[in-house]
């Protein structure tokens, strides 16, 4: 209870200071209009006298604010683009293992070492009833550091739902290349093995492309998708069809010429189903995972970061906000002199703090609006970045959440600032016109 409390405060405390700041600006307002006083003409022309005083005031405000909201709507964003990265991924069996290990190299393409799946394996798995697709994996080559996955035509069509242009692979020469690739169909590729970093040589087995995908959002789109059967043939390995074979790619495969897999995708068309299979072979040969369920698993870890990133964000603004205070003390000293004139010719104590507080609340209020607008364009920036270094389509957006974070801060700067307001109108009125 003491945990969710903690979590729960600083949405509690950024709730009772929206509404104060609500009531607050509202309640200076009646006074103002109560009175009949002129204020706004007064604060124009304090804006254009102090320029430069009024414009640092809210650069500091906007790129406080711009940050924080910039981060906490990255990191909701980079968590809506893993999910949906993992939308085709219904179910993954490979051999037991790290489930997290498993999912990043099957969905996230992460160069990971995994034991095989042998034939006899796959061939239940393959031929399940419930299984409508039941698709390898294979892993290992590459091209100019793009991977090079072996698969069957049918994951082609599921992964993409049907090509950009070209079609499908039909022979172990032929290949597909992911939307992001730089690829186009009637190119001819020659991968070598691993990831391209080291002095490897080349296998001499060039495809040639056919198809080009179309953009899925996860880091598929950078890859080239080959027959399963290509990339056994090209390690020397069978190639999971009998010496009968027709060159037809895709299975059923026979267990005794299967090479193995490090992954098996599979797809039932009820979600029962998907529930059934995972229960069947999360067994002591196999490990059935779902990728969504240990996606989150992470994003609970993520979930703690965004506390801390939250903390740190309300830590960053109330820095901002002190040093917003110290610079409204400062700047009434500095408007000390026009204030005890105002007095001077009979402006009542309360009009000078109207005045300050409306002063103070106007550059507060156009640095939230200013911090906005930083807040987009980071977050544009941050999600074409994170997008690039990923391969995970990464779409960010600023929501309520961020609007209520600009809300919370607006509002308790604005409470604290009639302190400042309040002290400029107790200054001594003989002291001030002396100055």
């Amino acid at each position: 209870m003491f945990e969710a409390f903690w979590y729960a405060l600083p949405i509690l405390v950024q709730d009772i200071f929206v509404f104060l700041g609500l009531l607050v600006p509202l309640a200076i307002t009646g006074i103002i209009c109560l009175f009949g006083y002129r204020v706004w003409p007064l604060i124009a022309g304090l804006l254009r006298k102090h320029t430069a005083i009024s414009a640092t005031f809210v650069l500091l405000i906007a790129t406080s604010v711009g940050i924080s909201v910039g981060l906490i709507a990255q990191e909701r964003g980079l968590r809506e683009g893993t999910a949906r990265a993992a939308d085709k991924f219904d179910l993954i069996i490979a051999a037991p293992g790290s489930e997290i290990t498993a999912m990043l190299a099957a969905v996230y393409l992460q160069p990971t070492a995994l034991p095989l799946i042998d034939g006899a394996t796959y061939a239940r798995i393959e031929s399940h009833e419930l299984v409508d697709l039941a698709a390898p994996l294979a892993f290992g080559d590459s091209w100019e550091g793009v991977p090079v996955v072996g698969t069957t035509p049918p994951f082609v069509d599921h992964l993409s739902e049907g090509l950009r242009a070209g079609r499908v692979f039909e022979t172990m020469e032929e290949a597909v290349a992911g939307a992001n690739t730089p690829l186009q169909v009637g190119d001819v590729v020659e991968p070598v093995h691993g990831d391209g970093s080291d002095d490897f040589s080349e296998h001499g087995h060039p495809y040639t492309i056919v198809g080009k995908m179309n953009r899925t959002g996860s880091p598929w789109d950078n890859a080239i998708l080959v027959a399963v059967e290509s990339v056994w043939d090209v390690h020397a390995m069978p190639t999971g069809h009998g010496p009968d074979w027709d060159g037809t790619l895709g299975g059923p495969f026979d267990p005794s010429q299967f090479a193995g897999t490090p992954a098996v995708l599979v797809r039932a068309e009820q979600l029962w189903a998907n529930y059934s299979l995972q229960s069947e072979f999360n067994t002591a040969e196999t490990m059935a995972l779902f990728p969504g369920n240990v996606l989150a698993q992470l994003h609970a870890l993520m979930g703690d970061i965004r506390q801390v990133m939250s903390v740190l964000a309300v830590a960053t603004q109330v820095l901002v906000a002190v040093a917003v205070l110290a610079g409204l003390s400062m700047l009434s000293r500095i408007l000390a002199r026009r204030m005890a004139l105002l007095r001077a010719l009979g402006a009542p104590r309360r009009f000078v703090f109207a005045v300050t507080w409306t002063f103070a609340t106007v550059l507060i209020c156009l640095g939230a609006l200013l911090g906005i607008v930083f807040g987009v364009i980071a977050t544009a920036v941050l999600s074409m970045v994170i997008t690039a270094l990923t391969d995970i389509l990464v779409q960010a957006r600023l929501a309520w959440p961020e609007m209520h974070l600009v809300a919370g801060f607006v509002s308790t700067v604005a409470v604290l600032s009639l302190y400042p307001a309040y002290r400029a109108s107790r200054r001594s009125l003989l002291d001030d016109l002396r100055s």
